[in-house]
């Protein structure tokens, strides 16, 4: 039988959607009462004590994602204790992602969470609370990306584009873990400003020459492996920077339409690859963060730093400045 202590929280609450809002200016995040939930076979309860805003959670609120159901819940990511379920979990401290979270089922903006026991993970003990619970999506979908294209390996040139992103400085740094040459492309001029294990070369996006500086960059020969985390914006630049047998990448765009070249395609034997994280639940995401663990564990994967943590009245500025397209890593605090 479970046990079930004193879950210790008062004034309990839930974020709530209750549709599709046309607009940031129309969506309404309701702050709802939330009872104590019980775990029922096979499941356990989580009291959330951080859960990033992704750019998908306030997506899926707006109706970008067609695969939400409402009224829910939104939240993705998450980190916290479980507080109901099999023994064996209680009081551990969890941290975990999905794209069934918040999207078809309730989510991680909330004080609890309930989930599969088989989502449960512990959290990496290098990592903070606020840390763990904003680590799922981008590095989820990074790990994905590669993972469905051939893992980068030493030898390996890997070009990420967008790489001011999550998704991309997650790309970033699994890559150099791995061993491969990277190179970032970025918005601005200077160095990479993210972490990485490795030396990565950086690309400033601003002069428009990104595949001429990629082909200089590897003597011409172009890069092995493309995360093209941007789309449409760069497609152009991302085939012309494909080396013969080369990978492309890709996890969003703004212009569904893109100029194909057939002959180019086929000549250079190239491959592309769409990912699409909300194809993984809860317990597939699980999955990849176990691939991962080790690197956050050593040190050779770093969470992101949180810019600010909000409290769950703040939500709608959380969301706004998410929405914004700022790149700062903010979480909520239920």
């Amino acid at each position: 039988m479970n046990a079930r202590p004193e879950l210790q929280a008062t004034n309990a609450r839930a974020l709530r959607v209750q549709s599709a809002a046309a607009n940031l200016d129309a969506l309404k995040l309701e702050l709802a009462p939330q009872a104590e939930p019980a775990a029922g076979p096979g499941f356990a309860v989580v009291r959330v004590g951080a859960a990033a805003v992704n750019p998908s959670d306030v997506k899926a609120s707006l109706g970008l994602m067609p695969q939400a159901v409402w009224p829910r819940t939104p939240g993705r990511d998450f980190a916290g204790t479980v507080v109901d379920g099999p023994g064996d979990w209680l009081g551990r401290e969890v941290y975990g992602s999905g794209g069934d979270i918040g999207i078809t089922r309730d989510g991680s903006h909330a004080r609890f969470l309930v989930l599969p026991v088989a989502a449960l993970r512990e959290r990496p003990q290098r990592i903070s609370m606020d840390e763990a619970g904003a680590v799922g999506v981008p590095f989820v979908t990074a790990y994905e990306g590669f993972r469905r294209s051939g893992m980068p390996r030493p030898g390996h040139t890997v070009l990420v584009l967008g790489a001011n992103g999550k998704v991309g400085q997650a790309a970033v740094q699994l890559a150099a873990q791995a061993g491969a040459r990277v190179i970032a492309v970025q918005r601005r001029p200077g160095p990479f400003e993210g972490f990485a294990s490795a030396p990565v070369d950086a690309v400033d996006a601003g002069n428009g020459q990104v595949a001429e500086q990629v082909r200089e960059l590897t003597g011409g020969r172009g890069a092995d492996l493309v995360y093209n985390t941007v789309g449409s914006a760069y497609f152009e630049a991302g085939n012309k920077s494909m080396a013969k047998g080369g990978t492309q990448i890709f996890i969003a765009t703004h212009d569904r339409a893109v100029p194909f070249d057939i002959f180019a395609f086929y000549r250079g034997m190239h491959t592309y690859v769409g990912i699409d994280s909300l194809a993984l639940d809860c317990v597939a995401a699980t999955a990849q963060l176990d691939a991962m663990r080790e690197g956050f564990e050593r040190g050779s994967l770093k969470p992101f730093p949180i810019a600010r943590a909000f409290e769950m009245d703040e939500a709608p500025e959380a969301y706004r400045l998410v929405l914004s397209g700022s790149t700062d890593r903010v979480v909520l605090r239920p």
